[in-house]
């Protein structure tokens, strides 16, 4: 994938980094969970659509509240593992490999269209109104983020320098508390009712947080295989003298709600 506004143009392939993601990017915290399901969404009897679902991270741990999942995502790779994570824990999820501008299913399909970590990559002048024609009546769109907060935790800022060292293009650095994006686009077919943002202290091993860090989009997305050769080792070393075998990383999720326009 190349978008020009993200990492200066440079490829990144998602695909590259599936069991990674797989591993260790099962990160959130029940309070992002809970906070979708205070709102009422994402429960039982209700027909929910994860766009860039990734390896099926929200709906694999939202299974349990009972409403009927659909994951999809450009890079067949992570579908691949997404299928395979569900099918070990006995769930029935749909999972499919497609661009979101491809995505395609009858009028008034879902009562929620969720996308985690991904706004950024969609061609928002098409999912705005395919968006808001799957969805029902007065049907809910999440844009969900979790990112952590590098100018806080010395941890997490020790290992954004050891990124922009080896791939001096990624743009994803320097994150603070904000409100997630939402394109203008979609505000022409959905009203936003809500956003907010809250702090979490999310828990990690070394290799915990070494495996999370390599499945981002400027280390196991983007490097060639002599850089990240060079930044697995030098991000462990960093590891190894600034923090302890178990510790927390500050991070703040941010969540809004858009709901179909009457």
């Amino acid at each position: 994938m190349i978008i020009q506004d993200i990492d200066k143009g440079k490829a990144f392939d998602w695909g590259k980094t599936s069991k990674d993601y797989a591993k260790y990017r099962d990160i959130y915290p029940q309070e992002f969970y809970d906070y979708v399901l205070n709102m009422g969404l994402c429960i039982d009897g209700q027909n929910v659509l994860d766009i860039g679902t990734g390896t099926g991270v929200l709906p694999r741990n939202m299974y349990r509240y009972g409403a009927k999942w659909t994951g999809t995502d450009i890079a067949e790779n992570q579908i691949e593992q997404a299928k395979e994570l569900a099918k070990e824990s006995g769930m029935d999820i749909d999972f499919f490999t497609a661009k979101a501008e491809e995505v395609s299913f009858p009028d008034n399909t879902f009562d929620v269209i969720t996308a985690c970590q991904c706004i950024w990559y969609f061609n928002h002048d098409i999912t705005s109104e395919t968006f808001a024609k799957m969805l029902k009546p007065e049907g809910n769109f999440l844009i969900l983020y979790m990112g952590w907060l590098p100018y806080e935790d010395p941890v997490a800022g020790k290992s954004e320098e050891i990124i922009l060292k080896h791939n001096p293009d990624w743009t994803a650095y320097g994150d603070t508390v904000h409100p997630v994006w939402v394109p203008d686009q979609y505000l022409k077919n959905f009203e936003l009712l809500s956003q907010e943002e809250f702090r979490v202290d999310i828990p990690f091993s070394r290799e915990g947080w070494h495996g999370r860090m390599r499945a981002c989009r400027g280390v196991g997305a983007s490097m060639s295989p002599e850089q990240l050769s060079a930044w697995d080792k030098e991000h462990m070393e960093m590891l190894l003298e600034n923090a302890t075998e178990n510790f927390r990383v500050k991070h703040y999720i941010s969540i809004a709600r858009l709901q179909v326009k009457k």
